[in-house]
């Protein structure tokens, strides 16, 4: 009689996890599509698929999210490949200050940055007043398509600036030095040597750039006005006062699931056509520009850079001014800070960092397993846990967030309204980020020093933990600040499941602009880029290359 082969301890693991991500994502998402074709009799329909393309205020929001997310890509890789290009090939003063604020700029809160360009160019804004004043100037409007690609391309830029960056800096300096000996200038140079080595880079970029313009969601609902984008249509199909209908929410989530699916996959096609590897022998050498150009190319990355930070520097001196009932006087004072201090202390700020650590511990703790199971335990099961561990970077928030609703509303597992469903929503977007720099940092480490644990009689799982893990700690650390940032400023899936007990301080910002209170918006928005600003001064401490982990 042949004995059956005894489970090990990370066969066990696999199938826990397995088992987490059927409970958390696929059934949800399960529930969500009979959602979208089961009525409220029970019904099998297309009924409200079918309301979605009948009628051009729904279908149009695709084309308006398509509209916004090429014109973010298209401004985004403009200006991120000309940063970086100044930035890494020549002298530029002051570049620690420039990236530091590129990477601020990329990671503010999105909320903070859409109600900021509000107050600034807003119909009432403070910039639009004073410009009309003193010069008779009218400021195009902040609102609608310019102002919602203005915004987003501010904070996306630095994206590009980042991914092309790194891939500057593995062309080798011979290159640019036989291009120069051909008889190349600096421009010849740029758009024939520079622009093709770096194209995988740039394409990923893009990609990536548009996937995230397409699924923003805070700023077309601040600014979008008439012009309504498919994120903030999903979030109003299930919320809206006059149209609340779940079943067409989660027809239209649906719909959301496939096309950023779709822009997923022709995102991997394009990467594995256009990739290919560079390995600099011989790294570029920064090089003085001539008087006039070093002029204009300070003079472009400092005012980019100012300009994407504006928001931040701006909320935060708006925090300190005089205000009484909501609206803003001559004068500053401490009052904004004294009407939302008992509001955030007592409520908001305990729930950020509950919520918002309780996520970050068991993102760090599953980030760990799966990296392992992905990188020392390859199969075919630990391929289908990495697959699903990646699905939720695609899914628009809110989708994840309705999602959930509609599987947990109900006997026998209800959360709704918890801060577990929080929690559960937390781990399950931000969890990525964890991995993937989890992955990347064990991928360095020899299998051969935990084989050399286990032939001493240490166990797999304690050879795991006691040596292994500690040799991951600066992966780790620099993906859990990432996610712990992305965390704490979420708001897409947030505004859908909260409750009145578990808002964050994303949430109390939001709260504090829909109705009107500038003073208690400015205070807290100021409080919430402190936290972001520490938390990325912490990863910039951890992090060895001091680039973020998308």
């Amino acid at each position: 009689m042949i004995a059956k082969r005894k489970m090990d301890v990370w066969q066990v693991i696999s199938f826990v996890i397995l088992a987490l991500y059927a409970l958390f994502l696929i059934w949800p998402m399960v529930s969500l599509l009979r959602s979208s074709v089961i009525n409220d009799d029970g019904q099998f329909t297309w009924e409200f698929f079918q309301r979605f393309f009948d009628r051009k205020t729904y279908y149009g929001t695709l084309a308006n999210s398509f509209k916004v997310a090429a014109a973010v890509t298209a401004a985004s890789l403009i200006i991120g490949i000309l940063f970086s290009y100044f930035y890494t090939l020549f002298d530029i003063k002051g570049k620690a200050f420039l990236q530091t604020m590129a990477i601020l700029a990329c990671m503010s809160p999105p909320v903070i940055g859409a109600y900021s360009w509000i107050q600034m160019f807003g119909r009432g804004g403070i910039f639009t007043k004073l410009l009309r004043a003193w010069l008779g100037i009218r400021m195009p409007s902040i609102y609608g398509f310019g102002g919602i690609v203005l915004v987003i391309t501010c904070q996306l830029f630095p994206l590009v600036f980042l991914y092309i960056n790194g891939a500057l800096k593995n062309i080798d300096n011979s290159l640019i030095e036989a291009s120069s000996g051909l008889g190349c200038n600096s421009f010849k140079r740029f758009f024939k040597v520079i622009l093709p080595l770096c194209m995988p880079t740039i394409l990923a970029a893009g990609l990536l750039v548009f996937m995230r313009a397409f699924a923003d969601f805070s700023t077309p609902l601040l600014i979008g006005k008439g012009y309504q984008t498919f994120p903030v249509l999903i979030y109003n199909s299930f919320v809206g006062e006059t149209s609340r209908s779940q079943n067409f929410a989660s027809a239209v989530s649906v719909v959301g699931i496939i096309v950023t699916g779709l822009i997923f996959l022709v995102q991997k096609l394009a990467n594995n056509k256009f990739n290919f590897t560079m390995n600099a022998l011989h790294s570029i050498e920064v090089r003085k520009a001539k008087p006039l150009s070093s002029i204009v190319m300070h003079v472009f990355c400092y005012f980019i850079v100012l300009v994407a930070m504006l928001p931040q520097f701006f909320v935060a001196w708006q925090s300190f001014r005089e205000c009484k009932g909501g609206v803003f006087q001559d004068g500053y004072s401490f009052q904004s800070y004294i009407d939302a201090f008992d509001k955030v202390i007592k409520r908001s700020l305990p729930n950020t960092f509950t919520i918002g650590i309780a996520a970050l511990v068991l993102v760090v703790f599953m980030a760990i397993l799966i990296a392992y199971l992905v990188v020392r335990r390859r199969n075919t099961l630990n391929n289908v846990i990495d697959t699903l561990s990646m699905l939720p970077y695609i899914i628009p928030g809110a989708v994840v967030g309705i999602a959930l609703v509609v599987s947990f509303n109900r006997e026998p597992i209800v959360l709704t309204g918890t801060a577990a469903i929080m929690i559960v929503a937390l781990i399950i977007r931000r969890l990525p980020y964890t991995i993937r720099s989890s992955v990347a940092i064990l991928q360095q480490i020899p299998m051969s020093i935990e084989e050399a644990a286990i032939s001493l009689g240490c166990s797999k799982l304690k050879a795991f933990f006691t040596i292994t893990v500690p040799m991951m700690t600066g992966g780790i650390m620099s993906g859990a600040i990432i996610s712990w940032i992305t965390i704490i400023t979420e708001l897409s899936t947030a505004i859908v499941l909260y409750s009145v007990k578990t808002e964050t301080m994303t949430l109390t910002v939001y709260t504090a602009v829909v109705q009107g209170n500038d003073g208690v918006a400015s205070a807290v928005a100021t409080m919430l880029l402190a936290v972001t600003t520490v938390s990325l001064l912490l990863f910039m401490k951890f992090s060895k290359n001091k680039d973020l982990a998308f």
